[in-house]
């Protein structure tokens, strides 16, 4: 019985020898698997990062591009993709700086059509046992947010009624209940409504990761969603002396996206800018476009992200320790349904940042090729 690729990916086979290549592919096709052959890694790699691939074969020594930096690039299109290495010499420090390089295996040359066969059967099950374990760790990921939402449905409505018993116990209790007493339950429901916000971020999130959020595909004019936007964040502004400034030019081109989605993208943008800033800071709100994108990106005076934190504000619930961090409330959801939300648009969303000085959050959109009159909420008629 013949062994099988575990999906309709090929085996990639990168080598300059052509001699290599015909009995690599040979060997390879006579087992059952799929081969592509490529005779320098700027091709291959083109390939694998176009259709993908179930395994990578790769001569270490190559003149235009060598075998590790071949193996460098390819982790950065997919960190799992199994490597196996042609060696022309059978060393352990060779061995060693492949498999440091993130190769999962190493043949040394010269070989036999069985013991490439052996090895590749080995990468291949080996890619095997990550796709399925990768498969299982997102099926329980899933089920698991499918329960968190559910019980968040639950908890949203009976919550809900408990902070309205709580303002009408306030309103009406007049001097019946001390002022001590009407504090505990003031704090009370201050502790409700953050429950309700965590609650109301993470069915936003539930949302966009099922499809049912951000689900139009028309041209939207930046300039538009950020005039409501201000509007919104235009009150707690002034309360801290900040500034607002809309330097969007006015022939910025619109966007492929949804509008709901972005209003809410730039809202949880410009909203984090007040809330961490300064008093007498400034938010000012950019945009650039080239041939295919349209960049957006708002710039604050706040107090900044450390450099150790850059690659966590994405994450669910993480909140920076920075000075602002006990003073200021939030649920930590904010950012990454920002991400959600652009990466479900094709997009991209990114941050600069020095502690002390302020930080910018840029989101790069595909730039939509139609002209639409712009209308109040940024979209098209």
């Amino acid at each position: 019985m013949h062994s099988q690729a575990v999906d309709d990916t090929p085996i990639i086979v990168i080598d300059d020898d052509e001699t290599m290549r015909r009995a690599c592919q040979a060997a390879l096709r006579r087992t059952g698997y799929k081969v592509e052959t490529y005779a320098d890694g700027p091709s291959g790699l083109r390939r694998i990062e176009e259709i993908g691939a179930s395994l990578l074969v790769v001569d270490l020594k190559m003149p235009e591009m060598g075998g590790m930096e071949v193996i460098e690039r390819v982790k950065k299109i997919d960190p799992d993709l199994v490597v196996i290495v042609i060696t022309g010499f059978a060393t352990v420090s060779t061995a060693v700086e492949s498999m440091k390089g993130g190769a999962y295996d190493f043949i040394p040359k010269p070989f036999t059509a069985d013991e490439l066969r052996v090895i590749i059967a080995r990468g291949m099950e080996h890619h095997q046992l990550v796709t399925e374990s990768k498969r299982l760790r997102q099926e329980k990921e899933a089920q698991a947010r499918k329960f968190v939402t559910f019980v968040s449905h639950q908890l949203q409505s009976p919550l809900g009624a408990v902070q309205q018993y709580l303002d009408v116990l306030c309103h009406q209790a007049g001097d019946s209940i001390s002022p001590e007493h009407l504090k505990w339950i003031a704090r009370s429901g201050k502790k409700i409504s953050s429950m309700l916000e965590i609650i109301g971020d993470w069915l936003t999130i539930s949302k966009v990761e099922g499809g049912q959020l951000a689900t139009e595909r028309i041209p939207v004019y930046w300039k538009g969603v950020l005039a409501e936007v201000l509007e919104t964040h235009a009150v707690a502004a002034r309360e801290r002396r900040i500034t607002l400034s809309d330097e969007l030019p006015d022939e910025l081109p619109p966007v492929i996206g949804d509008p709901i989605g972005l209003r809410m993208v730039l809202s949880n943008l410009v909203g984090n800018a007040v809330k961490y800033n300064r008093p007498d800071g400034e938010v000012r709100v950019i945009g650039e476009a080239d041939d295919s994108t349209v960049t957006l990106s708002v710039i604050d005076t706040g107090v900044g992200i450390s450099a150790e934190d850059h690659s966590r504000v994405f994450e669910e619930f993480f909140r920076s320790k920075g000075e602002d961090a006990a003073v200021q409330s939030g649920t930590g959801m904010g950012l990454p349904i920002c991400q959600k939300i652009v990466e479900e648009l094709c997009g991209r969303i990114t941050l600069t940042s020095e502690p002390g000085v302020g930080s910018t959050f840029s989101v790069v959109l595909a730039r939509s090729s139609s002209a639409v009159s712009e209308s109040p909420s940024g979209s098209g008629p």
